[in-house]
């Protein structure tokens, strides 16, 4: 198996925007997974045997329980672990999990919807379909474009947040800070550049999109995403939660994270303030369904597509590694690979969707871990770059 691009690796950890978490190795069975071939055969590439692999350490001192899903050329699906550290049933396969700033790509496909009807129009000012949200004085050539909210140039600093450590944001898991709130405070602050002149990957660009899209539609953005795009595309096990459910509702693995020194279930959380850019609950198999598609043309017009999987003009990453589509980041794994993938991480859970654009391989991963974002790198060449190099 060739070796993993470090390069590659830094960049697929960007999503990770909430703080992360890290502690005690349990025995437990990992399910069995099932493996198919393009031609039949029941001889994995050394790429899913390393995920298998990786599957035969879980549970351990950070992954409670993973869930992985492998597409393309070949198909494979596994899992391993637990579904809580007390009772240490067996991990479900089938379980939901919070998926963070995945959620992203559901926004951006939401938006270039709206746009394929008409009713949105990439290179318009946001203030056309939001009036009233900037503020009196906000300079007119710093309020960005549709375009720019979607690739991450909108110039627009941080808003309204619960906390700066872990511990505040835990202690404040109950409280409902509204996405209008956190926008207020973002333009109340003014821009930290001018539209379409920095990539920046935040929080706060998808936060004002999901506005745009509930000021467009008249309509929320819950039940937006739902007829837009994950009614079409079959993914019957993903929503969002009810504005202040702390629940994940159905079939689910419990999720921990290290708390002021302390392992603490974090399963119950709101989290309404990152709502369009990170509050989407779903499934290993809905987000392969999210992803396969995207990328076959079921949801958008080509054109609108190919501007979803492009980079801005002209624009660098903000740190010189990390590039960025609407919604997706391009990974270039050397060889002539080239990725589109999206991470999220919320409190105990962190989650990889990535592929191809030809669909030739793609994976999915969900994991229970404490180390959701300081161990990001880690978990990702464990559990998904093999994948793309075997």
């Amino acid at each position: 198996m060739k070796p993993v691009p470090r390069i590659a690796i830094a960049a697929l950890l960007v999503a990770a925007t909430l703080a992360p978490l890290s502690g005690t190795a349990l025995a437990a069975a990992p399910t069995p997974p099932t493996h198919v071939t393009a031609a039949g055969t029941p001889t994995p590439s050394s790429g899913v045997q390393a995920l298998q692999q990786a599957l035969e350490g879980v549970p351990d001192d950070d992954v409670s329980a993973a869930l992985i899903r492998v597409g393309g050329t070949e198909t494979w699906a596994g899992s391993a672990g637990i579904r809580d550290r007390v009772t240490q049933a067996p991990a479900r396969p089938d379980a939901r999990f919070r998926a963070g700033s995945v959620t992203k790509i559901v926004t951006a496909a939401t938006v270039l919807s709206l746009v394929a009807d008409g009713k949105v129009a990439l290179d318009a000012r946001a203030d056309r379909y939001l009036p009233g949200l900037f503020p009196a004085g906000f300079p007119a050539d710093r309020i960005p474009t549709v375009r720019q909210l979607l690739d991450y140039t909108s110039g627009l600093r941080d808003g309204a947040s619960l906390g700066e450590t872990d511990e505040e944001l835990y202690a404040n898991r109950f409280h409902t800070l509204t996405p209008r709130q956190v926008v207020a405070a973002s333009l109340a602050g003014g821009s930290l550049s001018a539209p379409g002149t920095v990539q920046r990957y935040a929080n706060i660009h998808y936060t004002v999109l999901g506005l745009l899209i509930e000021s467009v539609a008249k309509d929320t953005y819950a039940h937006q995403t739902q007829i837009r795009v994950l009614r079409p595309l079959g993914m019957r096990d993903t929503g969002f939660p009810s504005p202040g459910d702390p629940f994940v509702h159905g079939v689910h693995n419990r999720a921990y994270a290290q708390i002021d020194g302390h392992r603490i279930d974090v399963t119950e959380w709101n989290m309404m303030d990152r709502r369009a850019a990170g509050d989407m609950i779903s499934t290993t198999a809905d987000l392969e369904r999210l992803l396969t598609g995207l990328f076959s043309g079921a949801l958008l017009p080509a054109p609108l597509l190919n501007a979803m999987l492009s980079l801005p003009a002209g624009q660098v990453a903000y740190d010189g590694d990390r590039q960025f589509g609407m919604g997706f980041q391009r990974l270039d794994l050397g060889g002539g690979t080239i990725i589109w993938a999206k991470t999220g991480s919320r409190p105990g859970y962190h989650t990889v969707i990535a592929g191809d654009r030809q669909l030739s391989r793609t994976v999915v991963y969900s994991l229970n871990a404490e180390s959701a974002k300081d161990d990001g790198e880690k978990l990702a060449r464990r559990f998904a770059l093999p994948a793309f190099l075997g």
